[in-house]
């Protein structure tokens, strides 16, 4: 608190020192080869806060990425492959504890209360640049009513495109079908993108027990060169799910969907957890793909075998 307290003496300053003032022009106008720099690296080396990446994440996705506008914020760490051949349209912010020591685009150092206080500052004056309101949310709702309307309408199961080696698979805005593979279908994924994309995984598992899966953040950053960003389901709808939908139409997204022998049913309501998660990615992919965005969405039940297929086809590429 003492840290904030102090932190807003500077931040409430109409100066050109302000720091909240300079963070929030760099994160907006940072100039790009085609114009402004658009995607944020965020690396944490700092030992004071922990896990602070992702509190951010969720406050710049979500306040900035809307009308079309938008910042994309990526979590990353000292050894991700985004750092090896920084791309044109990222801007790396490293959060550290001496800015002295690192040659990162944007150095930050502090404490927990003046952080979160810089940043929030920061947002909103990037979100004054982008032309944006960093207070509303209009695309979370979008991926609420579609995952409702799958609950309400009790629809059917949607069948895959086709199966291979126990992982069901489809697509939307791709060119796949019945005689598709998995294979194909990641070489499909990765030739959508172009400089100006950035790769969204969402992994629709459960996060204590299947972590090693965040490993494919790494895997499709490396062979695709471009941004990537891991969100646990449901939670990123309502973080990076609002830039993913109302944010530059540049994202190409890989749905991952672990399903379970037993359902377990939500009390008082006549669906279980299941068939809510599935809804709920059945509606985020759906609003997705009717902005033009490409989606592949996996489903399996052994997650081992799954993670290792796709290791493979990734590292072969």
């Amino acid at each position: 608190m003492h840290e904030a307290i102090e932190a807003s003496k500077v931040l409430c300053l109409d100066q050109l020192g302000n720091p909240g003032l300079v963070v929030g022009a760099a994160m907006a106008r940072s100039k790009s080869s085609s114009g402004f720099k658009d995607k944020l690296g965020i690396v944490s080396l700092t030992s004071r806060i922990q896990g602070f990446g992702n509190w951010m994440e969720q406050l710049i996705a979500e306040s900035t990425g809307k009308i079309g506008r938008g910042v994309l914020p990526v979590v990353l760490d000292g050894n991700s492959p985004e750092l090896n051949n920084v791309a044109d349209d990222v801007l790396i912010i490293g959060l550290v504890d001496d800015v002295t020591d690192h040659s990162f685009d944007v150095k930050v150092s502090g404490g927990l209360g003046a952080q979160l206080l810089l940043w929030e500052v920061a947002t909103v004056v990037a979100a004054k640049l982008l032309g944006v309101n960093p207070f509303d949310q209009p695309d979370v709702e979008s991926a609420k009513v579609a995952s409702r309307a799958f609950l309400e309408n009790k629809a059917p199961a949607q069948n895959p495109l086709f199966t291979d080696s126990g992982i069901e698979v489809s697509a939307k805005n791709l060119d796949l079908n019945a005689g598709s593979n998995l294979a194909d279908a990641f070489k499909l994924l990765l030739a959508t993108a172009n400089d100006h994309s950035y790769f969204a995984i969402h992994a629709y598992l459960d996060r204590g027990r299947d972590d090693a899966f965040e490993k494919l953040r790494d895997l499709i950053a490396q062979v695709s060169s471009r941004p990537t960003t891991f969100g646990w389901g449901p939670r990123f709808l309502h973080s990076t799910g609002q830039y993913h939908k109302g944010g530059p139409a540049q994202g190409v997204f890989l749905q991952l969907i672990g399903s379970e022998d037993q359902e377990l049913a939500v009390p008082g309501r006549d669906f279980g957890f299941m068939e809510l998660m599935n809804s709920q990615a059945a509606g985020d992919a759906n609003v997705l793909a009717a902005a033009g965005r490409p989606v592949v969405t996996l489903r399996f039940k052994d997650k081992t075998k799954a993670l290792g297929l796709i290791q493979t086809i990734l590292e072969a590429k």
